[in-house]
């Protein structure tokens, strides 16, 4: 694999897996119910974000280089709709997609990355692929987090820099970083 071929899919992969890190870390803080709570009636709650991530990459990942992402058994309606799911099933349709996604990511060779896949019958690149699902991810990720936050308020746990902890952060990242010369 090339250079570039090889790093782009290690970034991509990377990437990936720390947006799949995040959401659990966030998932994690809240109880059954408060994974099905939503601010309005129009907006969706984050088992129904996480359904639809599920059935966006079973979907797109399954035989990712010969059909389209589409895939004729996906019902994407249904998955905005809150099916009270458990947490554990919530959790077994999130890992699927994500084991799925990441078999492909790995089984992809650096010729693949400029082949020609499709996504509702419109032509894409592998690599456009790819950067597609990580954007629509880290949409969703942002969602999860943001309603979480919401959820638990003073009792969320920050999973990056502590608000007004910048200077502190800055100090043992110095620390670490110099104590590793």
């Amino acid at each position: 694999m090339s250079s570039i071929g090889k790093e782009y899919l290690i970034v991509a992969i990377k990437q990936l897996k720390h947006l799949k890190e995040r959401a659990e870390k966030g998932i994690q803080q809240l109880s059954d119910e408060e994974l099905h709570w939503k601010p309005s009636e129009e907006s969706n709650n984050i088992a129904v974000i996480m359904q639809h991530i599920s059935g966006n990459m079973s979907s797109r990942w399954l035989d990712f280089l010969t059909t389209d992402g589409e895939k004729a058994f996906r019902d994407r309606d249904s998955e905005f709709l809150d099916q009270s799911h458990t947490r554990a099933k919530l959790m077994e349709d999130w890992e699927g997609g994500w084991k799925l996604l990441f078999q492909t990511l790995y089984s992809i060779k650096d010729d693949d990355l400029m082949k020609q896949v499709t996504l509702r019958q419109q032509p894409l690149s592998v690599m456009q692929a790819i950067q597609t699902e990580i954007a629509h991810i880290s949409y969703h990720v942002g969602q999860i987090l943001f309603l979480g936050k919401q959820i638990r308020d003073r009792s969320w746990q920050i999973l990056s820099i502590q608000k007004n902890g910048s200077k502190e952060f800055n100090r043992v990242v110095s620390f670490e970083n110099h104590n590793n010369d």
